[in-house]
C-alpha cells in the first residue's frame, strides 16, 4: 500500500503514526510539511479528502494561532495563515489508497489502513 505522512518529527503523535504505518509494513512517503510548506490549493484538496474544515484543521493550541489573533478568523484568512505559517496545520495527516485522514486521535489512522 502507498501512503504519504505529513510530518512534524518534534509531534509525538506524529511520530507514532509514521511508526504504527511501518509496524504495519508500509514505508510511507514523508512530507516534512514544515520545512517544504504548503499552497492553499494543497490545504484545501487534503482538508475536502479528510472531511475538515480548515477550523478543523487548525492547531488552536500552537501558541501562533492566539497571537495572530486566529478564533474568529474565517476559513479563508485560516488557509491564508496556514501557508505563511505551516506549523499551524493539525498534524499528522496520512493518505492511502483508502482514504485521508488526520491521524488525531491516532486510532484514525486504522480506518485507512
Amino acid at each position: 500500500m502507498d501512503a504519504t505522512i505529513y510530518h512534524h518529527p518534534r509531534c509525538t503523535t506524529s511520530r507514532k503514526a509514521l511508526d504504527r504505518l511501518r509496524d504495519a509494513g508500509i514505508e510511507p512517503t514523508v512530507v516534512k510539511y514544515v520545512d517544504e510548506g504548503w499552497t492553499e490549493a494543497q490545504l484545501r484538496e487534503l482538508f475536502v479528502a479528510a472531511g475538515l474544515t480548515p477550523r478543523q484543521a487548525v492547531r488552536k493550541r500552537e501558541k501562533l494561532y492566539t497571537e495572530l489573533g486566529l478564533a474568529d478568523a474565517s476559513d479563508d484568512e485560516l488557509l491564508a495563515a496556514m501557508v505563511e505559517h505551516p506549523v499551524l496545520v493539525e498534524r499528522p495527516f496520512v493518505v492511502t489508497s483508502t482514504g485521508t485522514r488526520l491521524a488525531r486521535p491516532l486510532e484514525r489512522l486504522d480506518e485507512i489502513l
